[in-house]
């Protein structure tokens, strides 16, 4: 009988306190899975986004938006979310003669250019009055198109510009 009165209930102490320390761990467990979940959900509508921007991009590029630049607002649908996608008017960064020696007649865009080979006179005339030959009849052109989207629901919001290089007639205004 000794043995019982000399138990002061201290096993059942530090069983509460494993339970305790266990329960916490449970809950920081929890709370940093939600926090994990919740940074995954951000970064996929953040990617969405992005790929939203890119697609109004490609939409602009495969256009013939050299000869009338303007900007546009696109409507992307990705099947979950749909984006209102404003793109700016795109700009032109420089406009480089091509030269026949650049091209190759290989490649039916530079067939045009080697085709139509060197304008006899080209309409521009220098300061003495005699018109200028020689002229290339292409350019390369370089663009930036810049997209923009910002979706309220999710707060993700991006920002993406595009160099684009294209081969343009003589005469495209740049």
């Amino acid at each position: 009988m000794n043995g019982i009165r000399k138990q002061s209930g201290a096993s059942l102490i530090v069983g509460l306190i494993m339970l305790i320390v266990l329960t916490l761990l449970v809950v920081a467990a929890i709370r940093s899975s939600n926090v994990n979940q919740h940074i995954a959900g951000n970064m996929q509508m953040q990617n969405e986004a992005a790929a939203a921007t890119q697609q109004a991009i490609e939409q602009v590029i495969s256009t013939d938006f050299t000869t009338a630049p303007e900007a546009q607002q696109i409507t992307i649908d990705t099947g979950a979310t749909t984006y209102s996608v404003q793109v700016s008017k795109p700009e032109c960064i420089n406009s480089v003669p091509l030269k026949n020696d650049l091209l190759d007649a290989d490649q039916p865009e530079d067939a045009v250019c080697i085709n139509s080979g060197v304008n006899t006179n080209g309409g521009i005339i220098t300061a003495d009055g005699a018109p200028i030959t020689n002229t290339p009849s292409c350019y390369q052109q370089n663009w930036d198109i810049e997209a923009t989207v910002s979706d309220s629901t999710s707060g993700a919001s991006v920002d993406q510009h595009q160099g684009v290089a294209k081969r343009v007639p003589a005469g495209t205004t740049c």
